[in-house]
Formats: structure tokens, sequence, C-alpha cells
């Protein structure tokens, strides 16, 4: 016969047991799940997709994306890392080749193991730049050597194609400078091709230039000028205004832009580009693939901490924006024929 001290501490441990089953059971884990999020903002080197992870797995969840040339990616292709935690994330590929067809998948993964998301296909775009085929285009030479189309619009004969050159007019070098901080700190003439890329971004977006440069005098080809805020006026009204010259002067497609730019004809024959930006701040290259900007050659305060006046187009609206910025951005340039 068992002890009644005996039945209670039986007892005791058949609770602790079931309690340690019950706890197990609780603390039980699983593999995430994740869906991938559409690709977008697709261009020649880089795309954008992410993914949302839906269940950690009771655990903390690592997650990303990877992506290959062939189908079904893994983590042992390109991959992502894009923080730990359930919910939306954003990814961003680069290295990518023109013209090229991607397979990408969203990641999660825990100490249960990995899962992905659905797959997604997407094609990089091919460089290039598409002129209006309807209209005739003249050319033009810099000192270098290099050309460009032209186009007559209204009483205006304009550059075609954003500039290029490396010298002034007079065959004095510009300074091509690269580091950020270098950028930033600078109140002389300058330079840049975007992310440092000459080889890649400098036939189709041309070189961003600092307003030192543009009023210089010396930067476009001679017999040629920076146009003034108010040539870039008359051209904005030539062709309707504000608020509808933009799809007039843009590139038509989306194979430079990341937007729809659905409105976008090329009408004027302009073949306004998404060349994008480097700021003052920090020296970043920004925009490129959703704003085209261009300087005048008319100042709005004076001084190397001053600003210029800038015209802006977007792929999202047919608007050409006006706006004072820092002569220390580094922006696109477009020459007007004197």
């Amino acid at each position: 016969m068992i002890s009644a001290d005996n039945k209670i501490r039986i007892s005791g441990f058949i609770i602790i047991c079931v309690l340690s089953v019950s706890c197990k059971k609780e603390v039980s884990v699983r593999v995430p799940s994740v869906v991938t999020t559409t690709v977008s903002q697709i261009l020649y080197f880089t795309a954008t997709s992410g993914g949302t992870v839906v269940d950690d797995g009771g655990l903390m969840v690592n997650r990303g994306i990877c992506w290959n040339t062939v189908t079904i990616p893994t983590i042992d292709n390109s991959t992502t890392s894009d923080g730990t935690g359930n919910g939306d994330f954003s990814s961003s590929m680069d290295g990518l080749k023109p013209g090229t067809k991607y397979y990408v998948r969203a990641y999660a993964s825990n100490s249960a193991g990995i899962e992905y998301g659905n797959e997604i296909s997407f094609t990089t775009h091919l460089t290039g730049v598409t002129f209006n085929a309807s209209l005739i285009y003249g050319t033009l030479t810099d000192i270098e050597g290099k050309l460009y189309n032209t186009i007559p619009i209204g009483s205006q004969i304009w550059m075609a194609e954003n500039l290029k050159t490396g010298k002034f007019n007079d065959g004095t070098s510009i300074p091509v400078v690269t580091g950020y901080a270098d950028w930033t700190n600078l109140v002389t003439p300058a330079l840049c091709w975007f992310n440092n890329n000459d080889s890649v971004y400098e036939n189709i977006y041309g070189a961003c230039y600092n307003w030192f440069a543009v009023s210089s005098g010396k930067l476009c080809p001679a017999g040629w000028h920076i146009p003034s805020d108010s040539e870039w006026q008359t051209l904005v009204d030539f062709l309707g205004g504000d608020q509808i010259a933009g799809s007039k002067l843009k590139e038509a497609g989306t194979n430079n832009w990341v937007f729809s730019n659905k409105d976008a004809t090329n009408q004027s024959g302009f073949t306004g580009l998404p060349a994008g930006l480097r700021e003052t701040s920090y020296g970043l290259f920004q925009s490129q693939g959703s704003f085209g900007n261009w300087w005048s050659g008319t100042e709005v305060s004076e001084g190397p901490y001053g600003a210029a006046w800038v015209r802006s187009i977007h792929g999202d609206t047919t608007v050409v924006t006006r706006s004072q910025i820092l002569k220390k951005d580094g922006f696109s340039v477009r020459c007007l024929k004197n």
C-alpha cells in the first residue's frame, strides 16, 4: 500500500510532468511566413522590392530578399538583410545588369528554419535615350568633341541633351569631385557624374555641375549660353505654361523614368531626362529616375551660400516647377543658342 506522503509526492510529480509538457507545447515554434512585394522603381542597375512577414513563427525573425537570373532564388544568391520582426519591409537591389531578367523572393528565417515568399520576375531597363522620331534635330559639338542633338522650340534653339563637357570653352579643365565631404565644402566650379560612374551615366544623363561652374560664363560651347530664368519661362510659356509644359518636355516612356510618366509626349523634342541631383548637405546622389533638374543662369541671392533658380520636371506630373536652390548643389545643364 502507498503511504499518504508518497501519494502526495507522486501526484506532485505527475502535475509537474503535465505542466512541463503543457509549457513545451506553448513555446513550440514554427517557420515564419512571408510574402514578396511587387518590384518597382526598375532602372538599369537597380530595382526595389521587399516583403511582408505575416507570421514570425513565435521567435525573432530575420528578413530580406534574394534574387538571381535563374528561377527560385535563395539566400545563396544575391541577398539583402532588412531587419527583424513582423510587418512590411523594403529592399533595394543594386549591381544589376541592364536589359536582364531577374527573379526575386522575400525570405524570413528564425531558429525553426527559413521560408520564402512568392517569386516575382522583372527585367531591368536598357540604357539609352528615346528622342522624338517625328522631329528633325540639329547637332552641336563641344570643345572636347562631344556631340549633342539640338532642337528648335518656338523662337529658341535648345540642346536636346544634357551637357557633359569636362572643360570650359577656353580649354580649362573643370574639376571632377567624387568625395562626398569634398563636394559639400566646394565654393568653386566642379562637376560630377551620378554615383561617380561616368562610364554609365555620362552619355545618357550628362554631368551634374554646381552653380559656380554655371556662373563662370564659360561652360557652354561658343555661341551658346546658360539660359536665364526668363528664357526658361519663354520655353515653358510657348509649351502652354507651368501646369502642362512638363509633358511636352519629358522623354516619352518609362525606360529612364521610374514612375508612370503616362502624360509624356516629348512633343517639343527637348527630351528631358530624370538625371537626379547631388545635394549640398552630405554630397549624396539622389532622385535619379524621378526628377530632371536644370540650372538657370539667374542668381536669387549673392555669395557662395546663396541660391539660383532651377527648373524641374517629374515623372508623375505635367508640371514644370521653379525653385530657389543652393549654389553648392549639383544639377544638369542645357545650353541655349545665342
